[in-house]
């Protein structure tokens, strides 16, 4: 984009003026030569005119871009904290970092910092490295802390909650997140990504992805896992895990849980009774009768 070269054309016309200027003085010409002119005059029109009319991004500086209307150039500033999307010089958006590549424009403007908040808009992690799973997202600098589900952790790169594996955040290792490490497996071992019961919850099992990252799951309600099937099973089914639910679930609503209630099958074609309202019964007539019991 023509536009965003002004800031390349200034900086080589300042290197080139710099270059320019002779170790020893020498009587300055005349006239300019006409290829300087003529520079001079084209440098000029980039800078001072608008390619078309849109919204264009600043050379270096990822937040701030231009409007052009007519001539007529605005620079402008996204809310601290976003930065500019250029996908269309139609639209005028400012948009999370997260979406945006920035890194041939990484300037950005001074933050203004609040609580929790290092910039007045965004997500942000927490300020205590060992809280992996908890994040803050800022509006106009006001902060709401979020927390990641179980066994996720936030991702600065992304913006969202990931494995531990993906966010790679320091501190913040499956090892660390989970306290399990997978054990080491022979090369014959059967699954590529063996499951393990975790040996605090029989609801939940570790399944190590090509036998080394361990990433958590778990069971239904009612369920464990049972590490000799490596499946999940009802979990009175499971020696081990036979009272894992008691003081949760009664009996009955572990019942409940293993047998759910069969559908009734839907009545369909001619057999489905009528819900045609019964005509009113003539003079004389009996009123036929109507099965109450109609769904």
């Amino acid at each position: 984009m023509a536009f965003r070269c002004v800031g390349v054309v200034l900086l080589c016309l300042t290197v080139l003026a710099s270059s320019a200027v002779p170790k020893t003085p020498r009587k300055k010409p005349a006239n300019q030569p006409a290829r300087v002119a003529q520079d001079a005059e084209r440098d000029a029109e980039i800078t001072n005119s608008c390619p078309d009319d849109g919204f264009f991004a600043d050379a270096e500086q990822c937040d701030k871009y231009y409007e052009c209307r007519n001539g007529e150039i605005i620079e402008k500033l996204c809310p601290d904290g976003m930065v500019f999307n250029d996908y269309s010089p139609e639209e005028e958006k400012c948009d999370l970092p997260f979406n945006i590549d920035c890194s041939q424009r990484p300037k950005l403007q001074t933050p203004i910092k609040t609580l929790h908040c290092p910039r007045l808009n965004g997500y942000f992690s927490h300020e205590d490295p060992k809280e992996c799973g908890k994040f803050y997202y800022c509006v106009d600098g006001k902060f709401n802390m979020i927390t990641c589900p179980d066994g996720l952790v936030y991702n600065e790169k992304t913006g969202i909650c990931t494995w531990p594996d993906e966010a790679k955040k320091k501190g913040c290792g499956a090892s660390e997140v989970f306290k399990f490490d997978c054990p080491a497996v022979n090369e014959t071992f059967g699954q590529t990504h063996p499951r393990y019961a975790d040996p605090e919850d029989c609801q939940f099992f570790y399944v190590c992805i090509n036998g080394n990252t361990p990433r958590r799951s778990g069971c239904k309600l009612g369920q464990a896992f049972d590490d000799v099937q490596k499946r999940c099973e009802w979990a009175r089914k499971v020696p081990e895990c036979a009272d894992w639910y008691k003081g949760q679930l009664t009996d009955a609503e572990l019942d409940a849980l293993e047998n759910p209630p069969t559908a009734r099958p839907k009545v369909t074609g001619s057999s489905q009774p009528s819900r045609r309202k019964p005509q009113r019964p003539g003079k004389g007539k009996s009123a036929p009768v109507v099965d109450e019991d109609v769904e």
